[in-house]
């Protein structure tokens, strides 16, 4: 939803793949038409993370498969980033520390782990 007052990446580009923004409440039609296709976009994504473990496993994959999986990988991270980008960008501001764990500092985490 875009209830904060924040436009919604929309999971597609517009003329010259400039991207296209949606300023709502998050419940019409275009809205739902922007989930339905982030659900497909994202289901894609992993029926084609399951083909590529398949080729990889494949030892008589040639390189022009192998290309061919990287170009359609290529396109299925840049719907899944945007997708991400969208909705962290809706997401309502925190006011934790991501530097900060149960209290702690991440930089004397990682020193307890490097040197215990």
């Amino acid at each position: 939803m875009t209830g904060h007052g924040v436009a919604r990446l929309l999971p597609w580009a517009g003329l010259e793949g400039k991207p296209c923004f949606l300023h709502s409440d998050g419940t019409g039609y275009v809205s739902r038409v922007a989930d339905n296709i982030e659900s497909v976009q994202l289901g894609m994504a992993g029926e084609l993370l399951d083909h590529a473990a398949e080729l990889l496993a494949d030892q008589k994959a040639t390189s022009d498969q192998l290309r061919f999986l990287l170009a359609r990988m290529n396109e299925a991270l840049t719907d899944v980033k945007r997708i991400a980008d969208s909705r962290g960008a809706r997401l309502p501001a925190s006011d934790i520390d991501p530097d900060v764990i149960d209290g702690q500092d991440w930089a004397v985490l990682l020193d307890q782990v490097i040197d215990p």
